[in-house]
């Protein structure tokens, strides 16, 4: 109804863009009605999206063809379980009174958190992930150094210049707070930080090697701090400050789902996953529990190499971490299903690419990616360790199972190590090469304008800070930098590590062959978002 020309309607605040604009406002660009669905639509069409299907899953894509996922299409299938898991908890009437009081679960909220969810991944994965926080903190001085959540939500509040303002996507309240996976920053957001509780909420402990660097996963740095609170201001009192929202708890669950089946399936596909070893492991253990159990934890340590010890050091790990879940008997029906099913099922003949092979890898995805969503429930006051949506006992011990088989038989062996140790030098070189470049004088003029662009950008926001939320740029150390050199540091040091991090696997490789010398040909492909 309107009055006077006047729309009367309510304003949403879940649907209130981050410049301000209402559900009403659109642009020429956006087809969909929904605010929603913009967001959604706005996310696929972003060229940071494009670039996921040339980067890197666990190992990098290149020359694979149709045989293992990358970035693009693992998000994809987040969205996609994302969305049916918001579906059936909507479609429950019990559950209609519970979520309208967490702040609600929109099925076009998920799946466009479940696209953007992987938005900031730099060249090859985790794995760039780690090098690119290391060279941040240790070489560029930046307090809360690199994090791929964080870069993602950096990405749709700043760095895409495809919105409307050239300035992020200019996405709503309910899609940003649904990307925050880990809704804090590495140090000093919110207070109390959720590192100090005394069970710290997943992700916001320090990691053991860095004292005094922060949480080891967060979803916002300083520079978007303003982007953090005005998307979480709509669900204050409905969460606590380090909760995630429901629809972030759906799309982190989802994406659990698609990491521990997809995957596996991957590396059957290439023929790493091998029978023989994940039976031995999975059969002595079930054999032997009850032995195993009785071991005490440097005898256990000593014999981790030997069949069985691993997973029984799973199951005192989920003792330790995760009390409110584990249960002993789950855990041993999750094995057994897990060896029936993945063992003597999938694996128990090898992948020839023939029409039988392609439906046997089909079933088991789709059977286990419709018993895991279909496990998925609420809790209205959860303990720290979990988001309000949970998957139900079995299915969750199951999850802890399959990731298991993932990282012992995948993610541990010396020849993936080997070569992401090549990797990690690749970037390493690529960031000093392009850092020496900023820092020349006579080139400076001819830095890609990409380049040229983050660091006016990146001067910009810690000028900001410094002048307004001076406590924002504290280090580890309990020093914040001071004066213009110390601020161009910084933001120098910003723009290469979101330069960098926009770049494919190829892309990256071929720039510094191109910055190197090693390559004759001149630079022509486009490695510039």
């Amino acid at each position: 109804m309107t009055s006077g020309g006047t729309d009367e309607r309510p304003i949403d605040p879940r649907a209130v863009r981050r410049s301000g604009g209402t559900a009403g406002a659109s642009t020429p660009g956006d087809l969909a009605g929904s605010p929603f669905r913009v967001d959604r639509d706005r996310v696929a069409s972003s060229p940071f999206f494009a670039r996921l299907a040339g980067v890197t899953q666990v190992v990098s894509p290149t020359g694979s063809g149709l045989l293992l996922h990358n970035r693009l299409t693992h998000s994809l299938k987040v969205a996609q379980a994302a969305r049916a898991i918001a579906e059936r908890l909507r479609a429950r009437p019990e559950l209609t009174g519970v979520l309208d009081k967490l702040g609600g679960c929109d099925p076009d909220v998920v799946e466009a958190a479940g696209l953007a969810h992987d938005l900031g991944h730099p060249p090859f994965g985790h794995l760039g992930e780690q090098v690119l926080d290391r060279i941040a903190r240790n070489r560029f001085g930046l307090p809360d150094g690199f994090e791929g959540n964080a870069q993602s939500f950096r990405i749709v509040t700043t760095t895409d210049v495809r919105g409307p303002a050239a300035v992020g996507l200019d996405l709503t309240v309910a899609v940003r707070a649904a990307m925050l996976k880990y809704p804090w920053t590495r140090l000093s957001h919110p207070q109390p930080h959720p590192s100090g509780m005394a069970r710290p909420p997943r992700g916001a402990a320090e990691q053991t090697e860095w004292p005094g660097a922060g949480s080891a996963k967060f979803s916002a740095y300083v520079t978007e701090l303003d982007d953090l609170t005005q998307a979480r201001a709509a669900f204050a009192g409905r969460v606590d400050g380090w909760q995630q929202t429901v629809e972030a708890s759906v799309m982190d669950t989802a994406d659990d789902i698609a990491y521990a089946i997809h995957d596996l399936e991957d590396f059957h596909r290439v023929g790493v996953l091998q029978h023989a070893t994940v039976a031995t492991e999975l059969g002595t253990w079930q054999a032997r529990a009850l032995e195993f159990a009785e071991l005490d934890p440097a005898e256990l340590a000593a014999q981790a190499r030997k069949p069985g010890r691993s997973l029984e050091a799973l199951r005192r790990r989920l003792h330790a971490k995760d009390s409110w879940a584990v249960d002993d008997d789950a855990f041993a029906a999750a094995v057994a299903r897990v060896r029936a099913e993945l063992v003597d099922g999938l694996l128990a003949v090898p992948f020839d690419g023939s029409v039988e092979a392609e439906q046997t890898v089909a079933g088991f995805s789709a059977r286990w990616t419709g018993r895991l969503v279909a496990g998925v429930d609420i809790l209205e006051e959860p303990t720290t360790r979990s988001g309000h949506v949970v998957l139900a006992v079995q299915q969750w011990h199951e999850v802890q199972v399959l990731k298991f088989v993932h990282r012992r038989f995948v993610l541990l062996r010396p020849d993936l190590a080997l070569h992401q140790r090549g990797q990690a030098r690749l970037l390493t070189a690529l960031v000093e090469a392009l850092d020496q470049w900023l820092t020349d004088r006579l080139e400076a003029d001819r830095l890609p304008r990409r380049l040229h662009d983050l660091v006016e950008l990146a001067e910009s926001e810690y000028r900001w800070l410094a002048a307004f939320a001076p406590a924002a740029l504290v280090g580890a150390t309990g020093e914040a930098p001071s004066g213009p050199d110390a601020l161009r540091s910084l933001a120098r040091g910003r723009a290469v590590v979101d330069f960098v991090a926009s770049l494919t696997d190829i892309q990256a490789a071929g720039l510094l062959d191109a910055l190197s010398g090693r390559t004759g040909q001149l630079w022509t492909d486009a490695f510039v978002l």
